[in-house]
């Protein structure tokens, strides 16, 4: 349940968690900003089902807002992949199909392993640093089942490496590759209901990779690390 009261510049998002009712301060820029923060919070936390339809009109009444700032907001979540918007009919939740997220998973372990060989042999130890850092981030917000914050963290320690191949167009196009997958991990991975997440260990295993400079390991360990990602979702038929 989600009630959100304006002060100035800053929005209270009220939520409801373990029977008591949680005041969280979030500021916002602009309306358009606010009413992104807020759909993606509810794609992310499954208050919003795949292929259901977002009215705009809707959303600016809920929200207190004109249909300016929704319509600006729905194209922000298009672009990550989150939304789709079709033309003369309106926006609804993306629903990617399984053929998609196998195609877009294929296009990304290319990228990846490109990116880990290339980062193996010129990665710093302000990166490793990173990485490390990057992981107990990761390990925290599973702890917490924060899926929002969980993504972020996830995210950074593969642009992290990307960023350490030292080729920015490469850093580039696995960003937007990222950006892509975190959208079938918001539809389809069982986030809240899992108890261990291999995936951490997947990632202790890599930045190890990396630091001992094994160019063949860090690719073996990146390809069996996405191939296990996209098993571990629950794809549709």
């Amino acid at each position: 349940m989600i009630a959100c009261m304006y002060s100035c510049n800053t929005i209270f998002s009220v939520r409801e968690g373990r029977g008591k009712m949680i005041m969280e301060p979030r500021l916002y820029t602009t309306s358009a900003d606010y009413v992104y923060q807020e759909l993606r919070h509810r794609i992310i936390t499954k208050q919003l089902k795949p292929g259901q339809r977002l009215p705009e009109v809707n959303i600016a009444v809920q929200m207190g807002v004109s249909r300016t700032p929704v319509r600006e907001a729905l194209r922000r979540l298009s672009s990550e992949g989150l939304v789709l918007i079709i033309p003369n009919s309106g926006a609804r939740l993306a629903s990617p199909t399984k053929r998609e997220m196998e195609d877009t998973y294929a296009v990304r372990e290319q990228l990846e392993c490109i990116s880990v060989a290339t980062a193996a042999t010129r990665i710093s130890e302000r990166n490793l640093r990173r990485l490390e850092d990057a992981i107990l981030e990761e390990e925290k917000a599973f702890e917490e089942k924060n899926l929002e914050l969980y993504l972020e963290v996830n995210e950074n320690f593969h642009k992290i490496i990307a960023d350490a191949s030292g080729n920015r167009v490469l850093a580039e196009f696995v960003e937007n590759i990222l950006a892509r997958t975190n959208a079938y991990v918001v539809f389809y991975d069982p986030f809240y209901d899992i108890v261990d997440n291999p995936s951490i260990d997947q990632h202790k295993a890599i930045a190890q990779a990396l630091k001992d400079r094994d160019r063949e390991k860090a690719v073996e360990l990146m390809k069996e690390h996405l191939k296990l990602s996209l098993v571990g979702l629950n794809k549709p038929s």
